[in-house]
């Protein structure tokens, strides 16, 4: 079986949607984008630098448009079997649920801009971050943080936990990590999926009530605990709680091994999420749709794995 897979915040690159621009339908989509979202999504994706493009009101709606450009093009070559579940890691969540016809692609880029300015006014409220935790033991690690006040943002697996909080607290992990661990700053403007979001909560609840999802047509795995979603209505209030709760990523990839998935492509900006599944799910065949160049690939994995899809 096939998984397809859409990443997250800290996977955008410069110049990620050029090779996507060649198709005037691509260019087409991002300009309407563009107007919906008040962003030049054609230049931030194109020409912007490294710097412009970590801002957080400008990441996520990136993204999402990447994936989602990438996944228009991918399902006009093949179809997707109907079984094939869908995750994403925190923002890509929302390519996710559009691949899953939950959203549209355009309520799908409007949800993640939303939520990517109301998230960075957010950081602006506390001086908040994050940091790596590699290694270790995971009781001990997590012991380690709520000793300190912190929270586990992302539990990604393959010992990989991010933790979340005030900057005292993260500068104190760093000094004392949990034993066999160690701690990298991450170069965030706060400390997302966490308490300290919840006024960018609101405004996506808010901002939700004008969205009207459809159940999903595929399985859709929720970043909360690694269920699959059946309905619709409760999908969209998973996205919107999602900006406060945890990343269950390590969730995620024990649910796509329980439906024996046994290949898995990631939408761009490609790279990470099929690092992780290499790492946690052993034997998995997977790629990392980065470039129109690697359409002719994902088709082949489409079409080897979906056997499995009965």
């Amino acid at each position: 079986m096939i998984a397809l897979l859409a990443p997250g915040q800290g996977s955008q690159t410069p110049g990620m949607l050029s090779p996507w621009l060649d198709d005037p339908a691509a260019e087409e989509t991002l300009a309407r984008w563009s107007d919906a979202t008040g962003l030049d999504l054609r230049r931030l994706g194109t020409t912007a630098g490294a710097d412009e493009i970590k801002d957080t009101a400008v990441t996520q709606p990136l993204v999402v448009a990447g994936a989602l450009l990438a996944a228009a093009r991918l399902t006009a070559r093949t179809a997707l079997p109907a079984a094939a579940p869908v995750a994403g890691h925190s923002v890509g969540e929302l390519a996710a649920a559009a691949v899953a016809d939950v959203l549209s692609a355009d309520a799908a880029v409007s949800l993640a801009a939303v939520r990517g300015r109301e998230m960075a006014a957010a950081c602006a409220l506390a001086p908040t971050g994050m940091s790596a935790v590699l290694g270790g033991k995971p009781d001990e690690v997590l012991a380690r943080l709520a000793e300190l006040g912190l929270d586990p943002a992302n539990r990604n697996g393959a010992g990989q936990v991010v933790a979340a909080g005030p900057h005292a607290a993260l500068a104190e992990l760093a000094a004392a990590p949990p034993e066999r661990a160690r701690v990298i700053p991450l170069p965030v403007a706060g400390a997302f999926h966490t308490r300290f979001m919840a006024p960018a909560e609101d405004a996506m609840r808010t901002h939700a009530e004008t969205v009207d999802p459809a159940d999903p047509a595929r399985p859709l795995l929720s970043n909360a605990d690694g269920e699959v979603v059946a309905d619709g209505a409760e999908a969209l209030r998973r996205l919107v709680a999602q900006v406060t709760l945890p990343v269950r990523w390590d969730a995620c990839m024990a649910r796509l091994s329980e439906l024996g998935v046994t290949a898995v492509i990631e939408l761009p900006p490609a790279g990470t999420l099929v690092g992780l599944v290499k790492r946690e799910l052993k034997g998995t065949a997977t790629l990392a749709l980065k470039t129109p160049d690697d359409l002719d690939k994902a088709v082949d994995l489409i079409t080897e794995h979906a056997g499995a899809d009965t």
